[in-house]
């Protein structure tokens, strides 16, 4: 992987003692995170500030966190200059094969990076904020690669900000619980075609370690079904089908 280790260390200066100062911290687990190597890091998702709270934890347990951004992102000047430089990932989603577009995804972890990745792919739609099912991104990439995938909830950001909103409420200062569980175990899947049945079921593994691990957080049980993604993305398209045609009349 390309990066600056200058750039990196001007960014963990930044952030984390800001972080630090803003944010209360109730962490368990960061052992279950690798000191080397590669691995995927795999967590719920309920805020568009959790992103922080998530590389904060990581950095915390000795890895400089990883993510996957939209290609789209890296064209702006300065956000697209400092990710570059720092190490985060593309993904180019306009690629009609899921290998090819999560190719450099599977050449970080190959290089012992620790990849960041939200299996929902979005902020969960489950209006009690537990996980929804998942896309196959992750489990895909952990296959093909071979490295652990290690499972972890939070919870607190959307106290900070909700997401939906730009009510951004860093005071008074927010707890971040945050738990990291062991490694998923995937090795029933090893050596099997990397199709939708295969994907499907590691990734309902996955989501099932995440939503349990929150549930200890929260002290509930988590459902037994989990919150449909496919129904969240087309209520999401009807929604801007509805703003489009608001705009348009």
């Amino acid at each position: 992987m390309n990066y600056s280790p200058v750039w990196r260390t001007i960014v963990v200066g930044i952030l984390r003692p800001l972080l630090f100062n803003l944010l209360k911290r109730d962490w368990k687990g960061q052992d279950n995170i690798p000191g080397e190597g590669g691995v995927v890091i795999a967590p719920n998702h309920i805020s568009e500030a959790d992103p922080l709270v998530m590389a904060h934890f990581v950095y915390t347990a000795g890895r400089f966190p990883v993510y996957l951004a939209k290609d789209s992102v890296f064209r702006s000047r300065v956000v697209g200059h400092i990710l570059r430089r720092t190490g985060q990932i593309p993904v180019y989603r306009d690629r009609a094969d899921a290998g090819l577009a999560l190719r450099d995804a599977e050449k970080g972890l190959r290089a012992g990076e620790c990849l960041i990745f939200y299996p929902e792919g979005t902020c969960t739609r489950d209006p009690e904020l537990w996980p929804m099912t998942g896309k196959t991104g992750a489990a895909r990439v952990a296959l093909a690669t071979g490295v652990p995938v290690i499972p972890v909830a939070h919870w607190g950001a959307q106290e900070v900000l909700p997401y939906g909103t730009k009510r951004f409420r860093p005071f008074p200062r927010k707890t971040m619980h945050v738990a990291a569980g062991p490694p998923v175990d995937l090795s029933k899947y090893e050596g099997r075609p990397l199709d939708a049945e295969t994907l499907t079921a590691a990734t309902d593994d996955i989501m099932r370690a995440i939503a349990e691990l929150l549930g200890e957080l929260r002290g509930q049980t988590p459902p037994e079904v989990l919150y449909d993604h496919h129904t969240a993305r087309a209520g999401k398209k009807g929604t801007d089908d509805q703003d489009k045609e608001a705009k348009a009349s």
